[in-house]
């Protein structure tokens, strides 16, 4: 399969050529919009795979909790319409369409709105900051699936991975900073400080740069508000227990610092960008109700959502594939992501 935004033999990393573009997709993985679609967006989840009913059902009380509506896709129209708005103030005319893996809009009904439109060549937004399998790689291979039947489909570039973009970082330090200001000044110093992000299967881990990813932004937003001791946990893993995943989960270590003596404790959800359904409720719920079995006051710090400086970093993005050598802004030490995937990049082992 030919994967649209990675590299071949003789394809440099990155793109220096000035790009005309028709559209911007922004691509999610959608969730469901009612009680009746809880369990048919569950199944495609699922991929096929044969999952017990129950099962599903286990799930699906997360979702029936909030009136079977997950907010992820509320909150990506929210950051479209930012995102619209931020192109009409700069005078940049294109077009923004949004597609799901998962839920309505499809992505191959998106694909087909953009055929009949007459686009010809989009840029997409995964609504990831960071490298993995299934944060960015599944997304293009979603594409290629989708378009493949589609005659006349438009072809398709991705925006590199922004999660030590000054855009991303900056807003995580305000919004981290705000949640350490909910405590009296002179117990700051002794509030743990804990990153989250979603876990992902060992082998998906081993082949992408999703942990380094993870650990230079939240080393970049621990400096930001000038704190050296943080820690680093995953939360909201799948699948068969045998199988590996990254660890330790954000529950059991918040269990094991309340029993070491633990009170206090801001927890800033790094891997996320909004705040949907692992947000919600595998923070905002159950690790809430584990802190407070444990005696802890738990702050959790808001994700980026639609802040103006994010919005604004999806318009220098948009510009940089569109631009003739453009300045690629990140912090710290290990430089902007590639514009074109390295052949095999994020392919689980």
């Amino acid at each position: 399969m030919t994967i649209y935004g990675a590299q071949t033999a003789e394809a440099p990393l990155f793109d220096e050529q000035a790009r005309d573009y028709d559209a911007i997709l922004v691509m999610s993985f959608g969730g469901p919009e009612g009680q009746d679609d809880v369990i048919p967006f569950l199944q495609k989840v699922a991929g096929g795979r044969n999952i017990p009913a129950e099962r599903l059902e286990e799930v699906a009380v997360h979702y029936r909790d909030f009136g079977g509506v997950s907010p992820i896709n509320a909150q990506n129209r929210a950051l479209i319409a930012a995102l619209e708005q931020e192109l009409a103030a700069h005078d940049i005319d294109l077009p923004v369409y949004f597609g799901n893996r998962n839920w309505h809009p499809f992505i191959e009904d998106t694909i087909r709105r953009m055929r009949d439109d007459g686009v010809k060549r989009v840029l997409t937004f995964f609504t990831s900051a960071f490298s993995s399998y299934s944060g960015c790689r599944q997304y293009r291979e979603d594409i290629i699936r989708a378009s493949e039947p589609i005659e006349g489909a438009p072809t398709f570039d991705r925006l590199r991975t922004f999660y030590n973009h000054p855009g991303f970082i900056n807003p995580m330090i305000e919004n981290t900073r705000a949640a350490f200001e909910q405590f009296p000044s002179d117990q700051r110093e002794d509030v743990q400080l804990i990153f989250t992000a979603h876990s992902i299967p060992l082998g998906m881990a081993h082949n992408s740069d999703y942990e380094a990813q993870l650990k230079e932004a939240c080393r970049l937003v621990a400096e930001g508000i000038g704190r050296k001791d943080y820690v680093l946990v995953y939360q909201s893993r799948s699948g068969p227990p045998h199988v590996p995943w990254l660890e330790p989960d954000i529950c059991d270590y918040l269990r094991e610092i309340g029993q070491q003596g633990v009170k206090q404790v801001v927890m800033v959800p790094i891997g996320f960008i909004s705040d949907h359904m692992e947000v919600m409720f595998d923070l905002d719920t159950e690790a809430m109700q584990v802190a407070e079995e444990m005696g802890m006051n738990l702050v959790r710090a808001a994700t980026v959502g639609t802040h103006p400086q994010f919005i604004s970093m999806i318009r220098e993005l948009i510009l940089e594939r569109m631009t003739e050598n453009p300045q690629r802004r990140a912090l710290g030490t290990c430089g902007p992501s590639h514009d074109i995937c390295p052949v095999g990049c994020c392919l689980p082992r």
